[in-house]
């Protein structure tokens, strides 16, 4: 049981410090005197991934000042259900919830849902899954994709299509829906975007996303299957006002240039989009192991078999192998599910590395009929480095991509 103010300090409920193991989900479920809703809810969302969901988790009840019996029930449902916690915000906002609760987090993977569970949990993982393997930094559901089902009033549905033009419109927006109660970050994404967003209240999703698109980072789509809760308190009408407000603080932010200047000093420590730099460090251990292993195998199989043959021969079990390794350590796909696709998209991949290598061997005894080993070998690491490059750029794009 915990009651904070923001921001959230890190807690770790009964659990000793020595043997605590963060979870990789932190799914948030903010909500405000929800009395009715939230023990039902918090129960199915509980037995949902107790039961079918491959990563450790946590359900985070963000209690946003309520004052009917919210809080005493995420208090007990803390007490009754393993991986459950419960926060106290003295002020209202899902916003706010949501940054108190992500800012504070110990998770790799950030996300929330509404407590009516609107959208089906069927896309959970769908929605989690580009974030785990680094494809993509956040993730969105949509109702607005044409494999979407949703079952919603015609005033919901032109409200909710003419806001994400307005968005389109006015800040060039690129994600099909900002409303829906069904997102996840990455944490280091969300560690460098939070400081930069000003919104507490529903326009805090939009913000995120405006700002996460113009720092370059990747937004995932998920098609959701969702069903309006006809008892919502939400105010439409103040919501959207509240939202249009949003809209033209933040396009006036990125128009005068404060508002960029703030996203640039919030990203400027990594070029790269949030979760490509562990897997480069990752990939480049690994490719140093492969690329000594193929150097090994190609001076013991030189001299029997020629330079052509022991580079093909060196770079088929290397290349296996590099796969094999990338899959699950840079990647982190477990399991025999895809493994033989893999594989052969890792040989198609081992084939244009072999083209590489082989071209550079080429001009190298086109411009020299006898060349040196040493030299050989140097040109042979030169080659391999930029073969290993391109495998890096096929093995994300393609051959792991979700």
């Amino acid at each position: 049981m915990t009651t904070t103010t923001e921001p959230l300090a890190v807690w770790i409920a009964g659990v000793p410090q020595t043997s605590y193991v963060a979870p990789l989900l932190d799914l948030v479920i903010p909500v405000y005197n929800e009395e009715r809703d939230l023990e039902p809810s918090v129960l199915r969302v509980h037995d949902y991934l107790t039961r079918t969901f491959p990563y450790t988790f946590r359900i985070t009840i963000a209690d946003n000042a309520s004052t009917d019996d919210t809080w005493l029930l995420a208090q007990t449902l803390e007490a009754r259900l393993e991986h459950v916690r419960a926060v106290h915000l003295p002020a209202k906002g899902r916003g706010r919830a949501l940054r108190s609760v992500w800012t504070a987090s110990d998770a790799a993977v950030l996300a929330y849902t509404d407590v009516d569970l609107s959208t089906d949990l069927a896309g959970l993982l769908p929605l989690v899954a580009p974030l785990v393997t680094g494809h993509s930094d956040l993730s969105i559901g949509t109702r607005l994709a044409r494999s979407s089902r949703v079952t919603r009033g015609p005033k919901r549905e032109v409200i909710s299509r003419c806001y994400n033009v307005l968005l389109r419109g006015l800040l060039r927006a690129r994600f099909s829906d900002a409303q829906c109660g069904f997102k996840a970050i990455r944490a280091d994404a969300a560690q460098r975007l939070l400081p930069v967003v000003e919104d507490n209240n529903w326009f805090f999703d939009t913000e995120l996303l405006v700002l996460a698109e113009r720092a370059g980072l990747r937004i995932h789509e998920v098609p959701v299957d969702w069903v309006d809760d006809p008892d919502s308190t939400v105010d439409i009408v103040a919501t959207a006002m509240e939202d249009l407000r949003g809209i033209v603080r933040v396009g006036r932010g990125l128009a005068s240039g404060v508002l960029r200047r703030r996203l640039s000093e919030a990203v400027a420590d990594s070029e790269l989009p949030a979760g490509m730099g562990r897997q480069l460090g990752r990939f480049a251990a690994i490719g140093i192991a492969s690329t000594l292993a193929y150097l090994g195998l190609f001076v013991l199989l030189r001299p029997e078999l020629g330079a052509f043959t022991a580079n093909a021969f060196a770079l088929l079990v290397t290349a296996v192998a590099n796969t094999a390794a990338n899959r699950r350590i840079t990647f982190a796909t477990r399991g025999r599910r895809g493994m033989v696709r893999h594989q052969a998209e890792g040989l198609v991949v081992f084939g244009l590395g072999l083209a590489v290598t082989s071209a550079a061997l080429w001009a190298l005894h086109a411009f020299a009929a006898d060349p040196a080993g040493l030299l050989e070998l140097t040109v042979l690491v030169g080659a391999n480095a930029a073969a290993t490059l391109l495998r890096f750029v096929l093995f994300r794009a393609w051959v792991f991509r979700t």
